[in-house]
């Protein structure tokens, strides 16, 4: 076990919107999608100097950062892209938003797997447009969208859909060939695609990689908006730095649009650390991975020998998606938080029969948790 991550951090009484949820109850906090490690030194020393400098004004996007961004897609995907077509963004979620005005008009429709991040249900609707939403199928022990209930569920008002990869929840990473099927049908039905790839620089298991939707071809490629951004890998969430890649210019420019007046750009600590982390942090990554990994094969492990609880294989994310319909709970958020475990309702994702738990954190986190949850149950359910 790495003590770089193995070291407990106190985060109580720092304005973290994860631990300030529960105040002073004796509640894990478990559920955001941030981790509990510290963000890598070469992040933490860049934003120092910056700091040092002792001047905050307005800014702009460093070239060295598009330069980054573009070296970092075509060594990891050889993908190519230009400065063009990156546009900054103080955040993810609005990177969504701003798809779903940025495609067709008020009362098209928006189709969306489920179960799926809230923000993929409530952009579309926060944009007058419809939404429309397709379960995932489980296929040998993963979860994976349906592309035969997704085409049945297309209408002439369908213009955009909103893909997750890896998938949030579940940590599903789609295979090349799935991808290539999807691309089809994008094509085929002449849809636009906002794809959320934030999770990327998490693939858990071996032997899988991430591939961009857009990186397919040049037609794929046209119709699609990508969404990316250190914040989940490197814990900077709270610096607001996140970004699109829209290859085509028509596209590009309604997403611009839409985002005018309303949409702040990024702060300069956030490029300083976005900088940093792309530049100098993925041998820190590697070692977070691995620890992740560990954590992951240890709760999977714990979680399936729980009577009433099962956990499938998770292939990227530090994010669990726990089975809980075999304990038969009236209330199960309420239930965990009762046993001092604080996680995502899964209703809220869209199956009320699930819970997510968010493992990236010290492995005595974790065991305290899993303890928790284990006592709760052994003493709700029947022998």
């Amino acid at each position: 076990m790495d003590k770089e991550f193995d070291r407990p951090i106190n985060r109580k009484g720092t304005a973290s919107q994860k631990w300030e949820k529960y105040g002073d109850s004796d509640i894990l906090p478990m559920w955001v999608a941030d981790t509990d490690f510290m963000s890598p030194p070469c992040v933490i020393n860049a934003l120092k100097e910056r700091i040092d400098h002792g001047i905050f004004g307005y800014t702009v996007v460093p070239s060295e950062l598009n330069q980054l961004v573009i070296q970092r897609m075509q060594t990891l995907y050889h993908w190519e892209i230009d400065a063009d077509s990156i546009i900054w963004l103080p955040g993810l979620v609005c990177g969504l938003n701003l798809a779903c005005r940025a495609v067709g008009k008020s009362g098209d429709s928006v189709i969306s797997p489920k179960p799926i991040y809230p923000p993929f249900i409530s952009s579309p609707r926060l944009s007058n447009r419809e939404v429309c939403t397709v379960p995932l199928k489980k296929v040998d022990q993963r979860f994976i969208l349906d592309l035969e209930a997704l085409e049945k569920n297309l209408t002439d008002r369908t213009r955009l859909l909103l893909f997750c990869n890896p998938h949030n929840p579940g940590g599903t990473v789609y295979r090349q060939e799935e991808l290539e099927a999807l691309a089809s049908l994008i094509i085929k039905h002449n849809l636009y695609v906002c794809s959320d790839e934030i999770h990327c620089d998490l693939i858990l298991e071996t032997g899988l990689k991430h591939t961009p939707l857009a990186s397919l071809n040049e037609e794929i490629a046209q119709r699609t908006i990508t969404l990316m951004a250190p914040s989940k890998t490197y814990n900077i969430a709270g610096l607001g730095c996140s970004f699109a890649i829209i290859k085509d210019k028509k596209l590009r420019q309604q997403f611009i649009n839409v985002r005018k007046g309303i949409v702040p750009d990024v702060n300069l600590l956030g490029y300083t650390a976005t900088m940093a982390a792309y530049k100098d942090g993925d041998e820190w990554n590697k070692k977070q991975l691995d620890y992740l990994r560990s954590n992951r094969d240890y709760l999977q492990k714990e979680i399936n020998s729980i009577p009433g609880l099962k956990l499938l294989p998770i292939e990227a994310t530090y994010l669990a998606w726990i089975d809980v319909s075999g304990a038969k709970l009236t209330n199960p958020a309420h239930f965990f938080e009762q046993a001092g475990v604080g996680m995502s309702p899964g209703r809220d994702f869209g199956d009320e029969n699930y819970m997510r738990l968010n493992f990236g954190c010290p492995r005595s986190t974790l065991e305290e948790a899993v303890h928790r949850i284990k006592t709760a149950l052994l003493n709700e359910l029947p022998t």
